[in-house]
Parts: C-alpha cells; structure tokens; sequence
C-alpha cells in the first residue's frame, strides 16, 4: 500500500454537506517506523510528500487538510522498536485559511477533535481546544 493510493482511495468518497476523510498511513508507523527501515521511511515520505501539491490542487476552497500523527517513530533510532521522543507534527492546509500560522506546541490530541467538531458544528466535547479561530 503506498501513501498516494491510501489518500487516494480514501478522497475519492462522495461528498456530502459534512464530509470527514480519515486516511491512516499505517506503513510509515508499522512497516517502516517500528521496524526502523529507514530506506522505505524516506521513500514512503518523498512518495507521500511528491503526491501533496496534487491532493492540494484537487481539494475545494472549503476543504481543511489535516497532517498529523499519533506518536513520534524515528526510524534512525535502533535502541529500541517502540515510539520515540519526538513531538507530533500538526500541519494544516487550505485555500481560505491564514497563512503561516504557527500553531505552537499544543498540549493535547484533542485540540485537533475539538477543531474538527467546531467546524462541523458539533457541540462542544470535553476535552481539548479548538484551533479554528487562529487557522480561519
């Protein structure tokens, strides 16, 4: 499975008026982060990386992308085969948003659900804080 075909498969539902494409490129994490193969990370990444400007392209003015991960997996780090020490890259995308935000460090994943459940219109959850006023 490589990462353009993943995204792939998963963008090409059919849209409704509320729409969320959840895509989990279990590779980078499973095949290549755990397993430390540094060779098939980078190429995953270029592959991943190459297929953006497309996927970018291809979204509509009131699409958002999210970039993130669940954990750090360095897989330069042979100590051991579990998560790593690195924090996890949010990275946002999309035609009307403001750019060069810098989002900071945030202190929890579920900024990022409180994010999408503002913006979906979904009450407010429990935890977390929404980014949707610095990114809109």
């Amino acid at each position: 499975r490589s990462p353009k075909s993943e995204v792939q498969k998963n963008y090409t539902l059919h849209p409704t008026p509320y729409t969320l494409i959840f895509t989990n490129l279990v590779d980078f994490d499973m095949l290549w982060g755990h397993r430390r193969d540094v060779q098939a990370y980078y190429n995953g990444l270029k592959e991943f990386d190459d297929f953006l400007p497309k996927l970018q392209n291809a979204m509509t003015d009131e699409d958002i992308l999210f970039i993130t991960a669940d954990h750090g997996c360095d897989p330069t780090y042979m100590i051991h085969t579990d998560h790593t020490r690195e924090y996890i890259p949010l990275l946002v995308f999309g035609k009307k948003l403001k750019k060069g935000v810098n989002l900071g460090i945030r202190k929890t994943f579920a900024d990022l659900g409180q994010t999408i459940a503002e913006i979906f219109g979904i009450k407010k959850l429990k935890n977390g804080t929404s980014l949707r006023k610095e990114i809109l």
